[in-house]
């Protein structure tokens, strides 16, 4: 593993433990050429997945852009990152196991909207304005309203 500080080619496994949800191998690493540490992370990947944009352009599947995005969402909300690393994870696993190398962008997004909506409403909301792009303030009311009757019902 390439050291992020120095760029040496080589590093030592000082630490290995499998993360909260099992889903990864967190191991702590240490440059055999600054000696600085840094920590990586191993998954599974079931296979390589590409992403159909909606302007029929095709990029990989990136698992950091969905984190990021799902993060923002829920920034400065009550939901601790294990469970926005494990609503990334079934997501991830989800489009793995579906069978297809390709998934359109707005397959992912519905999951993830799924996803938000059973964990914060606040964080729903917010992946929904820029997912579903609102544009006025009446578009976010209308929103919060139709979630907040499904609330009721």
């Amino acid at each position: 593993m390439r050291c992020p500080f120095c760029g040496h080619e080589d590093s030592q496994v000082k630490d290995s433990r499998p993360t909260e949800d099992g889903a990864a191998i967190r191991r702590r690493r240490q440059c055999e050429g600054c000696a600085a540490r840094f920590t990586t992370f191993e998954r599974i990947q079931l296979r390589e997945l590409t992403v159909l944009k909606s302007e029929e352009r095709r990029e990989p599947f990136d698992r950091e852009k969905l984190m990021r995005s799902v993060s923002i969402a829920a920034r400065k909300r009550p939901i601790e990152p294990a469970r926005i690393e494990k609503l990334v994870s079934g997501i991830q696993r989800r489009l793995e196991t579906l069978g297809d190398s390709e998934v359109t962008s707005a397959r992912i997004g519905e999951m993830v909207m799924d996803g938000l909506k059973a964990l914060d409403s606040v964080a729903y909301i917010r992946f929904a304005s820029v997912y579903r792009d609102f544009s006025e303030a009446r578009d976010f009311e209308a929103f919060a309203r139709q979630v907040e009757e499904a609330g009721r019902g």
